[in-house]
């Protein structure tokens, strides 16, 4: 993941965000995300300014991006998406959405079947990913402290003994 974020910074132009983007990365997909510098002026709320910075950003980029993602895809095999964070505000231009098989006993399916019938979700693929995203929000250090102690044990297994 290291070797994919530095390829990022070394690709992306300097002007275009304030600081090193953050590269997520997964077995399918590639997000770079990228602070932009705070819009200046008094034209308005704050929110609408720097959601109107992201969207101009995104307009003035979107060559760019495609032929940095087009380079990216070929050599790690895998889609990029991108996004941008303009202070508290923050748009994903392109996402995948991966369908994930699971299976669920009665009881769960029930928990899904009652956020779909009382509106939180429109399926039952809606409300399993809002459960997803409440334990992101609810947990959150302790899935950062998982997160690093993953990436220890990554790690530890490079530098391990190779297989015979």
């Amino acid at each position: 993941m290291d070797e994919i974020a530095a390829w990022f910074t070394k690709q992306i132009p300097k002007r275009w965000f304030a600081a090193p983007p953050d590269v997520l990365v997964d077995s399918d997909e590639i997000m770079v995300l990228g602070r932009l510098p705070e819009p200046g002026g008094d034209d308005g709320p704050p929110g609408a300014t720097r959601t109107a910075a992201i969207r101009a950003f995104r307009e003035a980029t979107r060559d760019e991006r495609i032929a940095i993602a087009g380079k990216a895809e070929a050599l790690f095999g895998r889609k990029v998406s991108w996004g941008a964070r303009c202070g508290d505000v923050e748009r994903i231009f392109t996402a995948l959405s991966i369908p994930v098989m699971t299976r669920l006993r009665l009881p769960e399916r029930r928990l899904l079947d009652t956020l779909v019938d009382g509106g939180v979700a429109r399926s039952r693929s809606e409300a399993l990913a809002w459960c997803v995203r409440l334990v992101a929000t609810h947990e959150a250090d302790w899935i950062a402290d998982l997160e690093a102690a993953l990436t220890s044990v990554r790690k530890v297994r490079a530098e391990g003994p190779r297989s015979l």
